[in-house]
């Protein structure tokens, strides 16, 4: 569904993306890892027409998107911070897109009861979003993604902000619901264990350079991805543990 051919973006004299190449297919999630300063926010904002490449080309079911505006490319990008109306409550944030899409009113209720259900917010759906957790801010900011149905979901470390338990929660919230709806989604993190949760595809971005694997071993296997070093710790932590007991 999605063909990037030999992207390339230089700031000044600095390389950011260096010919990257990949192929994205409908209903996969492709887990982009990379430390800070790789390349991966250019990257979105550039699928997301908010950047212009310098060479390359983004395609999307066979059709160019280089000269797509982008609030025609049906395409939405979620940043860490949930960015939603502070004048709107719960209910209204989600049903924004249908709203400006001029979608019936009893469509737009049962479309945006369903999806606030299917989210566990349906005791917020009058809520401000001042009023919320970050948790529940950024379910919020899923959902309004989510109810315009968008060809291509953009996640730059969404749950980043959030505390370990909220950010696993999350984590396994958005994989249920990305399975169940078939999204096609393109997310970008800096931690191997959120990669290995949300992604069904791996890629790696280092310099501007993206390397892509066949399966999820030869993810852990690249000693770039931390894997087998977390792998390793996590060992030791539960030797050292066997041991003080046994004494």
């Amino acid at each position: 569904m999605l063909q990037v051919t030999q992207l390339a973006k230089r700031f000044g004299s600095a390389t950011i993306l260096n010919n990257l190449s990949f192929d994205l297919p409908a209903g996969q999630i492709l887990a982009v890892l990379g430390r800070s300063g790789c390349g991966k926010t250019t990257l979105l904002k550039i699928l997301a027409g908010l950047e212009t490449p310098d060479s390359g080309d983004v395609r999307m079911d066979g059709q160019s998107m280089l000269y797509v505006p982008p609030e025609r490319r049906q395409i939405v990008y979620l940043y860490q911070e949930p960015l939603l109306f502070p004048h709107l409550n719960v209910f209204e944030n989600v049903a924004f897109g249908l709203r400006i899409r001029k979608v019936d009113k009893a469509t737009v209720t049962q479309r945006v009861n369903d999806l606030l259900a299917e989210l566990g917010l349906s005791d917020q759906a009058e809520k401000q979003p001042g009023q919320l957790s970050g948790g529940q801010r950024q379910r919020v900011s899923f959902g309004r993604a989510l109810i315009i149905q968008p060809r291509l979901l953009l996640l730059d470390e969404p749950f980043g902000n959030l505390d370990a338990q909220t950010r696993a929660s999350m984590q396994e919230l958005f994989g249920r619901v990305a399975r169940q709806h078939q999204m096609t989604a393109l997310f970008v993190t800096h931690d191997s264990r959120e990669a290995l949760t949300i992604g069904t595809s791996f890629g790696y971005l280092d310099r501007g350079v993206l390397t892509t694997f066949a399966s999820v071993s030869e993810f852990i296997a690249d000693p770039r991805t931390g894997v087998r070093e977390e792998l390793a710790f996590w060992e030791a932590v539960q030797g050292h543990r066997t041991l003080d007991v046994g004494r």
